[in-house]
């Protein structure tokens, strides 16, 4: 890494001189106004953009973006702003993680040939985040990230809901018929009722928790909500610290290191976080390159109780959380029981401690003493066996503990297509003690590794009142969601994995104290069944869909491009004209 090499600014090698190209360079950018001293020397600093009308997330980027320009004309820096690809969680299909590398490919290509010294990455929705801190990871140059913040918290009929979170409850009930579809169309308008991110511990708020807590992003970064004025505020401030950071040579390397990971393992254990940001953090750590597994998110993850009381795990959302203290009450609380590496270096210029030492807790009752947790064991459970050797999630705290030892028939959807077709058809052979088994919905499979791994229940359970079942799928799960789900089975079912042998009626055994996940089948039944196997791909549908099929890495990899990881990485410093 590079923090403290007082190396050229890459600028100087487009700005400075009398060259033809300095000429050219200098003179087209002059060409909105643009005066002479702004190549003087100074830090240009690149403002990554992930705006747009089709994020609805991030459609308010575009305001907070001038307050980060004004903050690097402050600090005196030379502020570009920059699109990049935006994968909405809500409106791309067929998923956004299918693009969230493409995303990443996007950012670090933008840094790398063009003069930017430093970059601050304005991301918000859920697959933004990831791929923004993906391709900087990549350029290693200096590096800080602004979270659009989340939505004020929803309320429907008096009732406090929260965005993503309630829909699922609210699709059961309609199916159940105990909604009415008056009702249910009535709830979309204060469901998602101001600009900003999911107001619930879904994968925009976790990572834009493990932004902060990796000391990526200012203090606070994670809970302000999206239209609070101090959110405006703290742009500001990471304009001018951008540029301080990138006089001081300070890289994003310098600031994810292994300590930096570990710590917000621990913190998203604590807020009980998504299922997704083990993906991300590996695809990140390995972009780093840094050794990260899923051995690590259990290990890390044990022993941490879950002491944010937000949906889907709990009941408040991440307004009630910042009033409440916001992460750094969370990680002063982790730094007391000794669960937080205190010296790891933030963009603020100190350490993580120095961050959090003196925040409060406003509201026990969102953030909970650590004697007095939403649930005890609030890490991410990897689970293997013969049905995942390489390794399956689940989020416990989002589980029924009356299902975490449990034993039962498989009821097998060999895709998602195949589920919608048959879930509901009242002769399916299906009770409450069934597991539910969704094959081909892999990072290949799908392709994307779509969020359809929490599987809505048979409408015939739904009505005698079952409300949760395991499910097991290669797939993912929504931040928002929840339910005892087990995801990304690795390897998936469409790169041969043992999931995809599978057939309705064997005996699954899962057992989540153990981290056990077993398939009742002989190892020779097992072969029989490979045997001549043919992958169940869908066809795609574009040359970079390909692109992703013969390149992208399992899940337990986090889904990254195998040619994508620090060893492929060139130094953004390594530039020709």
């Amino acid at each position: 890494m590079s923090g403290g090499k007082k190396q050229p600014l890459r600028s100087r090698q487009w700005y400075q001189g009398n060259s033809k190209s300095a000429f050219m360079h200098r003179s087209w950018m002059k060409n909105r106004g643009v005066p002479d001293d702004m190549f003087d020397g100074r830090p240009v600093i690149g403002i990554c953009n992930t705006f747009s009308e089709m994020t609805p997330c991030n459609a308010h980027l575009r305001g907070l973006a001038e307050k980060v320009k004004f903050g690097i004309y402050e600090a005196g820096g030379f502020p570009v702003e920059f699109p990049v690809l935006s994968p909405s969680e809500s409106q791309t299909r067929p998923t956004a993680m299918l693009y969230r590398n493409l995303a990443a490919m996007d950012v670090e290509e933008s840094i790398r040939s063009c003069p930017i010294d430093g970059v601050v990455l304005m991301a918000g929705c859920d697959k933004t985040t990831p791929s923004l801190v993906m391709g900087a990871a990549s350029c290693d140059i200096p590096a800080i990230l602004v979270s659009g913040g989340p939505m004020l918290n929803g309320v429907v009929k008096n009732e406090r809901v929260g965005s993503g979170t309630a829909v699922f409850r609210w699709v059961e009930e309609l199916n159940a018929g105990t909604m009415s579809e008056e009702d249910f169309l009535a709830a979309e308008a204060g469901h998602a009722r101001s600009a900003g991110s999911c107001m619930t511990m879904g994968t925009a708020s976790t990572m834009a928790a493990m932004v902060e807590a990796m000391g990526l992003g200012l203090f606070q970064n994670a809970a302000i909500p999206a239209v609070d004025s101090r959110r405006a505020q703290l742009s500001q401030m990471a304009g001018r610290r951008i540029v301080d950071l990138t006089r001081a040579r300070t890289t994003i390397g310098d600031i994810l290191t292994r300590e930096a990971f570990e710590n917000a393992i621990r913190v998203n254990a604590a807020i009980g976080g998504s299922t997704n940001a083990v993906l991300h953090l590996i695809a990140i750590a390995r972009r780093m390159g840094v050794d990260l597994s899923l051995d690590d998110w259990d290990r890390l993850g044990r022993g941490v109780p879950t002491i944010v009381d937000l949906m889907p795990s709990g009941r408040f959302l991440m307004e009630d959380f910042y009033y409440a203290g916001g992460l750094p009450a969370v990680m002063r609380i982790l730094g007391e029981h000794n669960l937080l590496h205190r010296e790891a270096l933030t963009v603020s210029g100190g350490t993580v401690w120095d961050q959090v030492e003196t925040a409060e807790v406003w509201n026990e009752e969102v953030i909970r003493g650590w004697d007095k947790p939403l649930t005890d064991e609030g890490g991410i459970a990897v689970l293997r066996g013969n049905l995942a050797p390489r390794g399956a999630v689940l989020k416990p705290s989002a589980a029924s503990p009356e299902l975490f030892s449990h034993r039962g028939r498989a009821v097998v959807f060999s895709s998602i297509e195949d589920y919608h077709d048959r879930i509901n058809d009242p002769d399916l052979d299906v009770d409450e003690t069934s597991i539910l088994v969704l094959q081909n919905c892999g990072p290949k499979g799908y392709p994307g590794m779509a969020e359809v791994g929490n599987m809505g229940l048979p409408k015939k359970l739904l009505e005698k009142g079952v409300r949760d079942m395991i499910r097991i799928s290669d797939a993912r799960m929504s931040g928002t969601a929840y339910g005892t789900v087990i995801l990304h089975v690795a390897p998936e079912a469409a790169e041969g994995g043992p999931l995809a042998f599978v057939r309705s009626g064997d005996w699954i055994e899962v057992d989540i104290a153990e981290r056990r996940l077993h398939l009742d089948v002989g190892a020779d039944e097992l072969d029989r069944r490979a045997e001549n196997f043919v992958p169940s791909l869908p066809s795609v549908a574009s040359g970079y869909q390909q692109l992703y099929r013969d390149h992208v890495e399992q899940a337990d990899l986090g889904c990254d491009f195998d040619f994508a990881d620090a060893s492929c990485a060139l130094s953004p410093q390594r530039v020709s004209h």
